[in-house]
């Protein structure tokens, strides 16, 4: 039973707030967001695990969080791959962070949050949630919403969300959404078939499945979805005629449907040999696509003992151009199973160090996903419920059998050491390569990673605090600008590039001469963020080269996402 609240002792103040809030009140979703008893909206880091990371949700005076490189972590196979990140800290400071770096630049994300099952699966206010605590829906929606309000401002107008997740929290966290990314922005609710049967025995049905919740930043922007087939479709192409060579082998599907919709213009004879045909209720297509189906041969007809005729249509494995076809995929996923995910893992680092890790091959399918009919093998892929780094794993695998250039993003904390322990050595053995629990050695997926850990500096706005903010910058501007190969360093002032571009970061005005005079021998466009107290990068100064670089001042750029954010 929920506690009754007792407003006797609140403030006029807190009065009014709950009065506009019930006056607010709408169909949907409703939780005690506000109850100055719980602090619920007090914790920024509602899942905090240091003093310092607690603080109250105004700006003035408190820490910002940045990011500071292990160096020792860094693994590079291959200059010309993709660079990939994992970030270790409470997800929500790497959500900030990433507004900065990333904003509407992923294309994907894909998470696993605690699923609040009252088994010792969520932490709130560092406590276990427990499973008769009458706030706990509340507690475990407050954290998300948090994260998903900050990861929607991440995606791409064209990028996807999925979201795992099980009964105990599916019908608030499908409200939520909708009230994040707006109900027409929903695209499915796959149900995965998890695992084949159940252990223990269940006190009513056998619980054989979970979800995944699917949604797009503006799905005005996605006509279709499809998926590439794979060996569950090829199987169904067997046979062969005059277009094998460019499209392949051939399955054969009922052309005549049993629908009872109001299509009068699908119900018409077949003329074939003399006959007219006729739909048992009506065909699938129209009479002018039949007609040209006949024509090349794309229909197959046989006269059954009944004397009655079949007529099937042609699907060919590959389309005209000889590329391999997409299917539609369906809401339920057979599979894979939770099992798949464990003895994966067991496999890397031993035995059952992480509970439940999802399989590789999950992730893959949902990474596989064609937009309108395009596949995007430079996509930008972010899970910042990355546990054992599943997600990670999946974006290797793949760009190692199709040759993409995906990149990804994950971010964890360190509870258990689950970062420097799991997540990290996995990905580092799926890169160079291992050899198993078993001793069978593993070829590496190769990629490079760089690994980076939250810290923070104060937020206080004074002069100090901006220079302090500037000096511990580097790493955010080189993720940011994707330049990681320092060429540079001056002290005051550093040059990186990449493969297109080229990153200059200014650390104090008196030394943009020196600058300019470095970055004449460069051929290219360099981004540079100069040190400035107000929003003026000293312009003035880089006229001489004004085609040569875009400015940006520095601390401002950050602060104003920061501003955005903690208001």
């Amino acid at each position: 039973m929920a506690r009754k609240v007792n407003y006797d002792s609140w403030t006029r103040e807190e009065l009014v707030k709950e009065l506009r809030r019930i006056k607010e009140i709408k169909y949907g979703l409703v939780w005690h967001r506000d109850l100055p008893e719980e602090k619920i909206d007090i914790l920024i880091n509602p899942d905090a695990r240091t003093p310092n990371e607690m603080f109250p949700n105004e700006m003035f005076g408190k820490p910002f969080p940045i990011l500071k490189e292990a160096k020792d972590k860094e693994i590079y196979s291959d200059k010309d791959n993709p660079v990939n990140l994992i970030i270790e800290g409470d997800n929500y400071h790497s959500l900030v962070v990433l507004n900065f770096t990333h904003q509407e630049a992923i294309d994907l994300i894909y998470i696993d949050p605690p699923y609040n099952t009252g088994n010792n699966d969520f932490i709130y206010n560092d406590k276990l949630v427990d499973p008769e605590d009458p706030f706990r829906h509340s507690k475990w929606l407050s954290f998300m919403e948090r994260r998903l309000k900050l990861a929607r401002l991440l995606l791409k107008n064209t990028g996807v969300i999925f979201i795992s997740i099980d009964d105990n929290e599916l019908a608030p966290l499908r409200m939520l959404c909708d009230e994040i990314f707006s109900q027409v922005n929903f695209l499915a609710t796959i149900v995965l078939k998890n695992k084949a049967g159940a252990g223990a025995k269940p006190k009513a049905l056998i619980d054989v499945h979970e979800y995944i919740l699917m949604y797009a930043k503006d799905s005005s922007l996605i006509k279709s979805v499809s998926v590439p087939y794979d060996e569950s479709n090829t199987k169904l192409f067997k046979k062969k005629d005059k277009h094998f060579s460019i499209r392949g082998p051939y399955g054969t599907w009922a052309l005549g449907t049993t629908s009872m919709a109001n299509r009068p213009n699908l119900r018409y004879p077949i003329q074939y040999k003399g006959e007219n045909i006729w739909p048992e209720k009506q065909w699938l297509w129209s009479k002018g696509r039949v007609d040209e189906a006949i024509k090349n041969d794309e229909l197959v007809f046989n006269k059954m003992k009944n004397g009655k005729w079949s007529v099937r249509f042609k699907q060919y494995l590959k389309d005209k151009d000889g590329k391999l076809r997409n299917s539609t995929p369906t809401t339920l996923f057979e599979g894979p199973y939770t099992h798949e995910g464990t003895r994966e893992l067991d496999s890397i680092l031993g035995n059952r160090l992480f509970a439940f890790p999802k399989p590789v091959n999950l992730i893959k399918k949902l990474i596989k996903f064609n937009y309108d009919g395009k596949e995007n093998k430079d996509a930008v892929i972010l899970d910042f419920f990355a546990g054992s780094g599943t997600t990670g794993h999946a974006v290797l695998a793949l760009n190692k059998e199709d040759g993409g250039n995906r990149r990804f993003i994950l971010c964890t904390n360190n509870e258990n050491d689950i970062s420097t322990n799991i997540c990290y050595p996995r990905i580092k053995k799926a890169i160079n390569g291992y050899k198993d629990t078993e001793g069978k050695s593993i070829v590496g997926l190769g990629g490079n990673l760089k690994y980076y850990v939250c810290d923070f500096v104060e937020a206080e706005p004074t002069d100090r605090n901006k220079r302090k903010l500037v000096n511990e910058s580097t790493e955010m501007l080189c993720i940011r600008e994707n330049a990681f190969e320092l060429v540079r360093d001056e002290g005051d002032f550093k040059i990186f590039k990449n493969s297109n571009n080229y990153l200059g970061i200014i650390f104090y005005e008196e030394a943009i001469d020196e600058f300019k005079r470095a970055i004449q021998k460069i051929q290219g466009h360099i981004n540079t963020y100069v040190f400035s107290l107000g929003d003026d990068p000293h312009e003035i100064q880089f006229t001489d080269v004004k085609d040569k670089v875009t400015l940006c001042a520095i601390p401002e750029v950050i602060l104003k996402v920061y501003r955005e954010i903690f208001k």
